[in-house]
């Protein structure tokens, strides 16, 4: 992993960080992730999105993890969802993990994930469970760091050009 990526947890979102973001989610859905968005991905609605997020995070619904270049510019994140039913307290759901295609295979990815995943078991998560495109980078990510993999639903989502795409579920457990 490059020196120059610090991951944090983001308490409060700045305006400055929001259009970061931004940048990131409307950078990977131009790539063609699939990340419950379709192209073309208007600004606004991006920049809805990341005040919801903003929003939820400061409620304590999720974590809202960020990686930072050597300049304090945002070039990838991730969320740990806690909004789960009352008999599943020890769960959380890794969500939107995001590298801007300039920062991908420099290991922004697998620091994100080991954040989320020390972030999630400081606050008492034992498992963790996401889903990802079936045969994308995301998928050899997780499976290197120790994720097991359930199995694929195929056509789960869109691309964002409107072609159905698998997704693979997969879940860590964790200790505390």
């Amino acid at each position: 992993m490059p020196a120059t990526i610090d991951v944090r947890c983001a308490t409060s979102v700045s305006e400055s960080q929001i259009q970061q973001l931004t940048n990131v989610l409307i950078d990977c859905v131009e790539g063609g992730a699939s990340v419950s968005f379709m192209s073309p991905l208007s600004r606004a609605k991006a920049e809805a999105f990341w005040r919801g997020v903003a929003a939820a995070a400061e409620r304590g619904e999720r974590l809202l993890l960020v990686a930072e270049n050597a300049d304090a510019m945002i070039i990838g994140t991730v969320q740990v969802v806690f909004a789960q039913p009352e008999n599943q307290p020890h769960r959380a759901d890794v969500a939107k993990m995001l590298v801007h295609r300039r920062y991908r295979k420099t290991g922004v990815g697998a620091a994100l994930l080991a954040a989320a995943e020390t972030q999630a078991s400081l606050c008492g998560r034992t498992l963790l469970v996401l889903d990802t495109v079936t045969g994308a980078d995301g998928e050899r990510l997780y499976a290197r760091h120790g994720w097991q993999r359930c199995g694929e639903i195929p056509n789960y989502a869109l691309w964002p050009d409107g072609r159905p795409c698998a997704t693979t579920i997969f879940y860590k457990i964790i200790t505390t």
